[in-house]
């Protein structure tokens, strides 16, 4: 195999993958997804380890 066909390869499949994404997935809600930058909005992060209160010191 040469260089474009392993190029042709990968690209069809993460069309493939990509393809199966969009049709196994649902639809956004824009109304109740949140914000996708909440900068002094007064919403606290949440459902990310960065969120996360770190652990008490012992």
């Amino acid at each position: 195999m040469t260089r474009k066909h392993v190029v042709m390869l990968l690209g069809l499949g993460m069309l493939g993958l990509l393809a199966l994404d969009r049709a196994q997935s649902t639809p956004l809600n824009p109304y109740t997804a949140p914000p996708m930058i909440a900068l002094g909005s007064g919403m606290a992060a949440g459902g990310a380890h960065c969120a996360a209160p770190p652990p008490p010191a012992n």
